[in-house]
């Protein structure tokens, strides 16, 4: 047996998923899965919230959730070990992606932060743990993301039909799996996914998120405002490239509703919102001139009934299907990824795809905390 857990928080900040997978053969076997709430006093207004733009935090409070958040980690996989009858010696090895609160790869000094001590994470659980795996590809000229193309290839690539896996995170990815076998795989980053709509909720309805996109489909699509949004050099850049909360956040909502200088009900906002995410993967998939095959939804994204109601209206030539449909439940696909980057890692393997993130050069990614 080939025993890796994959441990992962995603951009919305509001839960650690972790899953144990048999890495035996592809495409693994899920032998068990946890998600526990991101615990509040981490992810309050005072904890990870801080950690955003236009938000003042010290180095103290950065210092307080890089521990907090590897105990929080150890603890989940810990819980997790205790569904199962296999003890810490059968688990190679543990992959850990991390909180991140920075990314921004381009400029002079491009960077990325995840935080979550893998230390901690290695010496409460007993299993060795890897971690870090973004900042190696950034410096080789890297975006440091994304990473799910290579493991959506291993796992979905087809000969019989074109494919498309998009990712509904806080962030919207896409992984491009061409048919055409001598064809290389592409994928970036299209915009946002959840992380605006989530802000905005939490704002007007003090709720963590939009449950299945009811108060969107209550409101009406602003026309104008939307088309503003869509002007945003970001949705017109060539890949490689990728994004984050730091970029699309409630500033980002915030300026461009004053650049509109008009009043919008709160919403209609919500339902705009919505559909800048719909619009912007169908651009994406445009960028990367496929026209027609199936289109595999993965992420917390999937399970918004109004937001994969307005994907389905805008990518209309597209067989849209969950991610299940292929036998890789679409809430634990970016968690299995991490314990397969563990896995590669361990082994001496590299795994980002130069095509996808830019770098100069294939490259091992993580550093190895040993147990």
């Amino acid at each position: 047996m080939d025993y890796y857990v994959g441990i992962i928080s995603g951009t919305s900040m509001d839960a650690i998923d972790a899953v144990l997978v048999d890495y035996s053969t592809m495409p693994g076997k899920i032998i068990a899965t946890c998600s526990e709430p991101m615990p509040d006093d981490i992810r309050s207004d005072f904890g990870l919230l801080q950690l955003v733009p236009s938000n003042p935090f010290t180095f103290l409070l950065l210092g307080k959730l890089e521990v907090q958040i590897g105990k929080a980690f150890a603890q989940t996989v810990n819980k997790l070990l205790q569904a199962t009858n296999l003890q810490k010696v059968h688990i190679k090895a543990i992959g850990s992606h991390g909180q991140t609160v920075w990314h921004q790869p381009d400029g002079e000094n491009p960077f990325t932060i995840q935080i979550g001590d893998p230390n901690i994470i290695a010496e409460e659980t007993g299993i060795t743990t890897v971690a870090d795996f973004r900042r190696r590809d950034m410096a080789v000229g890297g975006q440091g993301a994304p990473f799910a193309p290579v493991f959506h290839e291993a796992l979905f690539r087809n000969a019989a039909e074109d494919r498309i896996v998009l990712n509904l995170g806080g962030i919207a990815n896409i992984s491009v799996l061409p048919k055409n076998l001598e064809k290389p795989i592409t994928g970036f980053d299209t915009g946002p996914a959840n992380t605006l709509s989530d802000l905005w909720t939490q704002k007007y309805l003090s709720k963590s998120f939009d449950e299945n996109g009811h108060w969107a489909a209550s409101g009406c699509i602003n026309e104008g405002l939307l088309k503003l949004m869509l002007k945003d050099p970001y949705f017109d850049r060539p890949n490689p490239k990728s994004t984050g909360r730091e970029y699309f956040n409630f500033v980002w909502i915030d300026k461009n509703l004053q650049s509109f200088n008009t009043s919008v009900k709160p919403a209609d906002v919500q339902a705009t919102l919505v559909e800048l995410t719909a619009l912007t993967v169908l651009k994406g998939i445009q960028q990367c001139g496929l026209t027609s095959g199936s289109l595999y939804v993965c992420g917390g994204g999937a399970k918004n009934c109004h937001l994969m109601e307005r994907i389905r209206y805008h990518v209309a030539t597209f067989k849209i299907l969950s991610t299940c449909e292929l036998g890789i439940p679409a809430e634990w696909m970016e968690a299995l990824a991490f314990a397969w980057f563990a896995k590669n890692t361990i082994n001496g393997q590299s795994v980002n795809l130069t095509n996808v993130t830019g770098a100069r050069k294939a490259v091992i990614l993580g550093g190895i905390y040993q147990s």
